[in-house]
Order: structure tokens, then sequence, then C-alpha cells
């Protein structure tokens, strides 16, 4: 009995062995035939013909040559994400991921004939993941061998830029500061003396004030920061009939086009996006004759991760990565919201995300706002994720009819009317103090769900986020059977906060 028990216990450490030897014994004697890296032009056709004709594009399924190539055209920077399983991005949760980390690293260092300071860029503190530099393409074939690298994707291949042709054209994506003189067809005034947007009228959020305006409950927002020249996203945030809350702004983006720059540029948007997105949000209630936003008691945390709304690029992607780990380590922040994206998966944010939904955070992200040269693309990401709730705007009076420059698909989960017959949009605050604006899209629908959420939550303060999350369900056009490209539809905010 005992030769026997000494036979298993020697198979076991044999199995062992061979187990953790065969990721060194996987990397080794690796050779590529040398070829030049594609050029941008080529990579961008390939993700585009894998989005046309499969819907997605993927780094994963694709080649080791080809993601070295798209490596070598993004400064050389990799993007890998590691574990013991698909599901280990938590590091908090991993007892060995210094240990995974350092095998990694080791690999690189063996392929690249570099020190470890050479190669490694920046480690996550929250997650299983890090920035590399890479040259070789033996060196990505290595990692892409071992097991426990969950993905490795170029960390500063600028897509949009590439497809565009310039890296000016890509930094006015989503961003605006224009003001204009509101219809007085698009709101209603009402006490003391604010401009309630007409969508409020077909969402029911007025009659819904009765029994909630956001009081107590914190929303995050991930955008382009706030303007520091709108005082009523500022010194008069809390003021008039908003009262007791507060408006925090952090800046998490570097402002540079060199990935291995440092340094925060601040919080101010530079920008516009991100402040509408705020004023839509929790714009006050006061007299001063401005559009107020839909959870206006509501608190904000507002970060500046990105320059614009398309997510390219290393700072950019970084950015929304800290911005999404550091709300979901808040214990105050109930609610996130984010309106830009990209039209295909990036591994650190796809981490972020599942770990601010692991905190328990009710996630929405825009659905998508189309482009000349990306209106082949369904629902972007992250909101296809299904850790996101997706949203897109629809026409006036409708459901199911998507606006003008909306992205539809069987992700999307709400909608919200924010598309007028006379082509009005939702008015807001403008950039500039004391001045209005229109903005539209998937964004504004996505802002003004998060409103939403915060006023059923707000309602329901000891609710779990599912349960918040069934409640707008139940209030919406298409419950219990969602519609296949338009999700669950528009909700009567007042049947939700009933």
């Amino acid at each position: 009995m005992r030769k026997n028990v000494f036979y298993l216990l020697a198979l076991f450490f044999i199995l062992t062995s061979c187990t953790r030897d065969g990721f060194q014994n996987e990397t080794a004697g690796i050779e590529v035939v040398q070829k030049d890296p594609l050029t941008s032009k080529q990579i961008n056709a390939e993700i585009n013909q894998s989005i046309k004709t499969k819907g997605t594009f993927s780094w994963n399924q694709s080649s080791d040559y080809f993601v070295w190539s798209a490596v070598f055209q993004g400064n050389k920077i990799a993007s890998v994400g590691f574990g013991s399983s698909k599901k280990d991005f938590d590091r908090s949760l991993s007892s060995d991921n210094e240990e995974i980390q350092n095998e990694i690293l080791s690999v690189i260092q063996k392929y690249e004939g570099k020190e470890k300071g050479r190669v490694i860029m920046t480690s996550d503190k929250f997650l299983n993941q890090m920035d590399v530099f890479i040259e070789k393409q033996e060196t990505i074939v290595a990692l892409r061998r071992m097991k426990t690298v969950r993905y490795l994707e170029p960390a500063d291949y600028h897509y949009f830029e590439n497809e565009r042709g310039t890296a000016k054209s890509s930094g006015s994506s989503g961003c605006g500061f224009e003001t204009a003189v509101l219809n007085t067809a698009d709101y209603t005034t009402v006490t003391p003396n604010a401009k309630a947007p007409w969508s409020f009228y077909k969402h029911n959020i007025t009659n819904a004030w009765s029994y909630s305006t956001g009081a107590g409950v914190t929303v995050g927002l991930i955008d382009t920061g706030v303007s520091p020249e709108q005082s009523l996203l500022g010194s008069s945030f809390n003021n008039g009939l908003s009262s007791g809350r507060t408006i925090s702004k952090i800046g998490v983006h570097v402002d540079s086009i060199w990935p291995w720059s440092t340094g925060y540029d601040g919080p101010d948007d530079q920008c516009g996006h991100g402040t509408k997105m705020a004023s839509t949000i929790a714009a006050p209630r006061n007299n001063q004759g401005q559009a107020v936003g839909v959870a206006y008691n509501a608190n904000l945390i507002v970060y500046r991760a990105a320059t614009n709304v398309v997510l390219d690029g290393y700072h950019e992607q970084n950015g929304v990565k800290i911005a999404f780990t550091e709300l979901a380590n808040n214990n105050n922040v109930k609610i996130i919201s984010m309106s830009m994206g990209h039209i295909f998966s990036v591994g650190k944010i796809e981490d972020a995300v599942k770990y601010a939904y692991s905190k328990g955070k009710l996630i929405f992200c825009a659905g998508g706002t189309s482009t000349s040269f990306t209106n082949f693309v369904g629902v972007i990401f992250p909101a296809w994720m299904p850790e996101t709730q997706a949203i897109t705007g629809v026409k006036e009076n409708t459901s199911n009819q998507k606006c003008d420059v909306c992205h539809s698909g069987s992700e999307i989960d709400f909608t919200y009317q924010m598309e007028r017959a006379s082509g009005s949009s939702i008015p807001v605050l403008s950039y500039y103090n004391a001045q209005a604006d229109y903005v539209g899209g998937s964004s504004v629908a996505t802002a003004s769900t998060a409103g939403i959420a915060a006023l059923v939550w707000a309602k329901n303060p000891s609710w779990t986020r599912d349960q918040v999350l069934n409640k707008m369900r139940q209030s919406a056009t298409y419950y219990p059977s969602p519609d296949s490209n338009y999700g669950y539809g528009n909700i009567n905010v007042l049947n939700a906060v009933q």
C-alpha cells in the first residue's frame, strides 16, 4: 500500500513539474520567418473586414504576426493580461499573481535580451495586467503560448488615427465648445427658474421628481472632464433646489502623444463632451434659467480620462482603466456612466469594467454614435459587455427608431428619446457660464439613463444593483420581452420610482 502511495506521489510531482516546465518548454526554441511588419493601412483593413464579416474583431483570434505588427506600429508597447484562468483579473484574489507576472517578464527578457527594468512599463495595482516593451516577433509567439497569458494586445495602436490619416482629426471626436439659443419648444420652465428639457416629459421624469431627485446617490462619470468656466458644475453646483450634495473632479489623463510620458493634466474639460454629460446627469435646479439635470440632487464624481470620446491610444485607454478601478474602489459610488468607447475590445478596459462590476456598480455605456468611417459597426465596446447596460438614442415618441447617428443591436438594453422631428436634441449647459447648448447621440441617452438609475436608487437606498435594474426594466416599453435591437426600450421614470 505504501509502495502504491509512493508511486502516486512520484507521478503527481512528475506531472506537476511537467505542467510548470511546460510554460518554459512551450516558449523554447521558437523560430519565426522574419518579415517586415504589416503597415497600419493593412492592419486597419483586416480589422474592418473582420467587423464587416463577423460583426466583431478580436486580437486574441488574430495571428501572432498580425498582433506583432500592430504592437510594432504602436510604439512597440503591449498590454498583457495574465492569471491562472480567463476570469483571473482581480489581483487581490490571485495568490500567485506575482509569480505569474515574473515568469512572463522572464520570458520577455529572454527573447528581447533586455533587463527587467527595460521590459516592464507599468504594472496595475488592482488588475492582473501590465504594459511591456516588445520589439521581436519571437517574444509575441512565446507569450501567446503561455497558459497564464489571458491576452496580449497592442497598447498604443491608433486605429482611428490611422483610419483618418491624421492625428489632429481624431482629436476633435465628440468635442465642441458651441453655444446655442434654446428653442422655447424644447424645454419647459420649472420652479424656481430652471429649464426642463422636452425629453423629461416623454420619460415622465418631471413627475418622478415628486418621489425622488437623486439625493444621497453618487454617480461616477468617466469622460473628458468638466469645464472650469461652467459655475453650475462648480461653485454653484450645490444651490437652489439642489442642496446638500457635492461634485468632485479628478484627472487621470496624460496629455501626450508619447505613451511613456507621465503626469496627469488635471480635471478640466478640453473637449466639451464631459461638461455636457455632467449637465445631463446632475445639473442643478435653481433660478439661473439654465437646463436642469435628470438627478438634480445626486452627487457627481467626474473623471477626465481621455481627450475625446474615441478611446484611441495608450493614454486614453489607460485613463479609462484607472477611472473604472478607482470608482470601483469608492464605496460611495453606486452608478458609473461612460459615453465613450471603441469599435473593438481593449483588454485592460474590459478587466477594469469587470472589476467595477464585481464591486456592485451599475454601469451604463453608450451603444455608439456613427461616423463617416465606422457606420458599419453595431454596438460598440464596452457597451456590448454583459457587465454593462448598453444605451442608444431614439427618435421622439418611439422606442425602436434609432436617431440618425445612433447604433442599435442585440446588446442594447434601454433607449432614450433624444431626437425631435424638428432635428433638436437635448438642451444642456454649455462649456461657458450662463450659456446653453444641445447634445445628442447615444452619449446623452446614456448619461440620461444613468440619471434615471440615480432617481430609482435614491428612492430605494437599501436596494441592490439588480433590484434597481429590474425596476427599470419593469418600467420600460418592452418588458418582459425585450426588442431584438432596442432592449427594454424607453423607461417610464414615474413608474420606476413609485
